[in-house]
């Protein structure tokens, strides 16, 4: 099979190689699926570079989401058969024709959704979900400031906020992304580039502030600015680069609770938690209520992968970005 190798640590992704290497052999509590559609990922890009918290041994093929079709079922888990659609995540191996991963990391992929935004499930909606209902409690009709809402958790976070009856204002980087983020629901958009946006939040919730602030960006000092009394602030990550420094007094005048979600966490110390929330997102995506948005074009090929990720990183992406293995779209 054809698959991204790494056999040292990479200056850039664009040095990536795809290599022929053999199908994996699964063992007892895996499946072998062959790939439809990997999820693209920025934590991709520092995974070959060495800068990220998981070092594989070499060779290794990274990318950590994926979608596609069993072609060889574990013994050991009934709930799948050959010629099933899936989706899962696999810290890596997905940037390849076929991949074998532990049952357990795997679910049907629903009804209503594609290949390609199936790929783009695993992680971004189950975070999404949990840092809004297991960590602000999200209320109908409460306001909800979405940072980097024309992203993959943002976007996550825009559609699930809306489901759960919340007025939305999108926060995006340019003024390019509102019509993604409106046609997912948001109620409103701001670019969070603008000097006076935390002014403009103020002005849409009639001076009293956001009840709750999702920020996957690291803009928690600037949105204390525009919080309502008793606001839920959510840390989901960096994207900007820098870890906050935040300033208490503003935490304790309006009664604040800031709350991190680190869902990949939960497997350690909450594992109860998990079947919750994937039947929540479950039900949501067969109602039609949460879809993700795959990002336009998608990388036909596993040598277009170099391509998906300078696009990341150049932050020209929405939604999820998609590399396909196949190097053509197929024929229906």
């Amino acid at each position: 099979m054809r698959a991204i190798v790494v056999k040292n640590w990479l200056k850039d992704p664009s040095d990536m190689e795809v290599k022929d290497i053999p199908v994996p052999k699964p063992k007892e509590n895996e499946l072998l699926v062959r790939v439809d559609s990997t999820g693209a990922n920025f934590f991709d890009i520092l995974l070959v570079q060495g800068k990220y918290q998981i070092k594989p041994q070499f060779p290794f093929t990274p990318g950590a989401e994926f979608s596609g079709t069993v072609v060889r079922v574990s013994r050991s888990d009934p709930r799948f058969k050959t010629g099933d659609r899936v989706f899962g995540s696999n810290p890596i191996g997905a940037y390849a024709e076929y991949i074998a991963v532990p049952s357990k990391q795997c679910f049907h992929i629903p009804s209503t959704l594609g290949f390609e935004q199936a790929a783009g499930l695993y992680i971004t909606y189950p975070t999404s979900y949990a840092g809004l209902v297991l960590r602000a409690n999200v209320q109908a009709n409460e306001w909800v400031l979405v940072h980097a809402a024309a992203g993959g958790v943002g976007i996550a976070a825009v559609q699930i906020a809306k489901t759960l009856g919340a007025k939305v204002i999108a926060a995006v980087g340019s003024e390019g992304k509102f019509d993604i983020c409106k046609a997912q629901g948001a109620d409103h958009c701001i670019n969070y580039r603008d000097n006076d946006w935390t002014s403009k939040v103020l002005a849409l919730t009639d001076n009293k502030g956001v009840n709750v602030v999702y920020d996957p960006v690291g803009l928690v000092e600037k949105s204390l600015k525009c919080v309502a009394w008793n606001a839920r602030v959510v840390v989901v990550g960096f994207a900007a680069g820098t870890i906050e420094r935040i300033a208490a007094n503003r935490i304790l005048l309006k009664n604040v609770s800031v709350t991190g979600v680190h869902w990949g966490a939960y497997v350690r110390n909450e594992p109860e938690r998990i079947p919750e929330v994937w039947k929540a997102l479950f039900e949501m995506a067969e109602n039609g209520k949460i879809a993700p948005v795959v990002y336009e074009p998608i990388f036909y090929g596993l040598d277009k992968a170099k391509d998906a990720l300078k696009a990341i990183a150049n932050r020209e992406t929405y939604g999820k970005v998609v590399v396909k293995p196949a190097d053509t779209p197929s024929k229906l």
